[in-house]
């Protein structure tokens, strides 16, 4: 890893990979502020569509410039990966007119892999840690709506003392509005937002349930906590400091959020697309074979979740 010893200038310039519903309301609330000059990163119809309708987030129409892979871009200074998993591959080579060697690259997607895949393609040195938790964001076409913005957790694996890029993405969400905390342990972090999904994406999606229901039916919380456990025991065998108490922290949040809100991995099951269950039961289940560690609700889901996507129920 490269040691930053100077100060970063303020970020400026802001490229956001994915225009869904996460990518979509940051961008909106990066855009409400003059300081920043935000772009979306896309290609081919994708990217017409972008340029031709923008996005309505919240009831307001959002038209930000595109750049696609093929045109000439002066780097960003702050790169935003919002996709789900099973795009990342065929879209990383989209941010090479973006990636400077000041420009700091974060993920916001699901998983515990994103970070490696990106940091292999344009260096680790770039990549800061990043989860977002807590937004209730939901997209129709190109509406979004969300009432509660959650907040974005970043920084670098240890943040015992914080350095020149973390302060800098710092200052830049306190500008935005957007609320953050570095954690002092990313990769537990990283765990814990894992553990979430793995609990809280995969039962809303088989039981067709939205947050409301989570915050009401203990039934729908002892099925979110039976795969969550599971996740706390490959955490443990994994040297990362996960526990109970952790469902108990992601709980109060749950309450925090609309009833009507719905996780990502339900609406894509509603709206017919594929999920992303191969990195949440699917490496759940991987990582228990490896270790030695049962994992049967997370084997259970897997299948079922597989059988919602292809429609047969």
């Amino acid at each position: 890893m490269t040691k930053e010893t100077h100060p970063i200038p303020p970020i400026r310039k802001i490229a956001i990979l994915g225009a869904g519903a996460m990518g979509g309301a940051y961008a909106a609330m990066l855009n409400s502020v003059n300081a920043f000059d935000t772009t979306f990163v896309a290609r081919g119809p994708r990217a017409e569509r972008l340029a031709q309708d923008g996005l309505v987030v919240n009831g307001k129409t959002l038209k930000l410039p595109v750049v696609q892979p093929d045109h000439a871009a002066a780097p960003a200074e702050l790169v935003i990966v919002a996709l789900k998993d099973h795009h990342l591959n065929d879209a990383l080579d989209d941010l090479k007119p973006l990636v400077g060697e000041q420009t700091t690259i974060i993920s916001i997607m699901n998983g515990l892999e994103s970070e490696a895949i990106i940091g292999e393609g344009y260096g680790p040195e770039k990549l800061l840690l990043s989860i977002a938790v807590g937004i209730d964001a939901l997209r129709d076409g190109n509406r979004i709506s969300y009432s509660n913005p959650g907040k974005i957790l970043f920084g670098k694996t240890r943040n015992k003392e914080i350095s020149p890029r973390v302060r800098q993405l710092q200052e830049t969400f306190t500008r935005a509005g957007i609320p953050y905390e570095t954690p002092e342990d990313m990769q537990r972090t990283l765990w814990w937002k894992f553990m979430i999904n793995v609990g809280m994406n995969q039962a809303s999606a088989v039981m067709r349930a939205p947050y409301g229901v989570f915050q009401t039916s203990q039934d729908a919380r002892a099925l979110m906590r039976a795969l969550m456990q599971e996740v706390i025991s490959l955490a443990k065998a994994s040297d990362v400091n996960l526990s109970e108490a952790d469902i108990e922290d992601w709980c109060a949040i749950l309450q925090t959020l609309s009833p009507n809100g719905k996780t990502s991995m339900l609406q894509d099951i509603e709206a017919g697309r594929q999920t992303e269950v191969d990195v949440f039961a699917g490496k759940v289940v991987a990582l228990g074979r490896e270790r030695g560690i049962a994992t049967p609700v997370n084997a259970a889901m897997l299948h079922a979740i597989r059988v919602l996507e292809c429609g047969t129920l």
